[in-house]
């Protein structure tokens, strides 16, 4: 009990020696968003002097895609089959397609805006730990030091989980949607043909919107973990309420995602994995908090 007294004792010191007037509160928060401003332009400006590089590395699931459906394809010749399709999408196997992968643009200055849209993106990921340490450090001194000491495995978590939803995007999820796009295509005889030539626009701004959607999608279970340390939910009722998640899974999945069953698919079933992982770590923190207790 005194052990308990003691540590809430310095944990009220620890709050009162932090404490300042508004106007320096202000002041800092000026500072701050400063940085945050600053490190985002310069982040922007190195990422729009390699838009280029970026927009070619955007582009590789579509020439894997294009790659996938020179094998499976129906003008193939039939020398290949599905696996084949697998190895190529894992890159164990090089495949060399008859027609190059072709983006084109149809506006004036269509190319120089989705370069402005690739810096920004570029930005937002670069700039990224700098504005989460820069708030960090703004919210920290106003948290008791056993809560700063929890909440930085999620400040370290939250990166790594959104980099995990994009790369599925970038190496599984876009490659597949863009193979199944290039199946339906039409080569009829004579003079009938159905091409697939997607704008850049259109394509750059399908794999920035579906990575930040995975990457964001996949936030779930720090957001679960950190109601569970505010006690706002509970094991128990995550796993009462599993149906139901799996029913909102599955409608944010068609939500942010093509109108495609591969698409939705890729996503609801990480999500699904990630919920059922967010009631473990919920359930590790109730039986934590339990053993102080006893």
């Amino acid at each position: 009990m005194n052990d308990i007294v003691t540590r809430d004792d310095a944990d009220e010191h620890d709050i009162e020696s932090s404490r300042a007037p508004l106007m320096d509160h202000l002041i800092e928060l000026r500072s701050r968003l400063i940085w945050m401003v600053a490190a985002f332009a310069v982040a922007f400006i190195a990422c729009f002097t390699q838009a280029e590089r970026i927009t070619i590395f955007l582009l590789h699931p579509f020439v894997v895609a294009n790659e996938m459906f020179a094998v499976t394809g129906a003008n193939n010749g039939h020398a290949h089959g599905p696996f084949d399709m697998i190895l190529v999408l894992l890159g164990f196997k090089e495949v060399v397609a008859t027609t190059p992968a072709q983006v084109i643009s149809t506006g004036a200055l269509e190319v120089l805006f989705t370069k402005m849209k690739i810096a920004g993106f570029g930005a937002i990921i670069v700039s990224f730990p700098i504005i989460a340490w820069h708030i960090y450090r703004f919210v920290a001194p106003g948290l008791y030091k056993r809560e700063r000491m929890a909440f930085l495995p999620f400040l370290i978590a939250a990166p790594i989980l959104f980099v995990l939803g994009a790369l599925l995007v970038y190496y599984i999820m876009l490659p597949m949607v863009l193979w199944f796009s290039l199946d339906q295509q039409i080569f009829g005889a004579g003079q009938v043909s159905v091409q697939l030539l997607p704008k850049i626009s259109e394509y750059l701004s399908l794999v920035t919107t579906l990575m930040l959607a995975f990457g964001l999608c996949f936030q779930l279970p720090i957001v679960l973990t950190l109601l569970g340390l505010t006690g706002m939910v509970s094991a128990k009722m995550l796993s009462q309420g599993r149906r139901y998640a799996i029913l909102g899974i599955v409608v944010v999945a068609a939500v942010v995602t093509p109108p495609d069953p591969i698409s939705q698919l890729m996503l609801a079933i990480p999500i699904a994995i990630l919920y059922e992982i967010s009631i473990v770590c919920v359930r590790v923190i109730e039986w934590r908090r339990k053993e102080p207790a006893a």
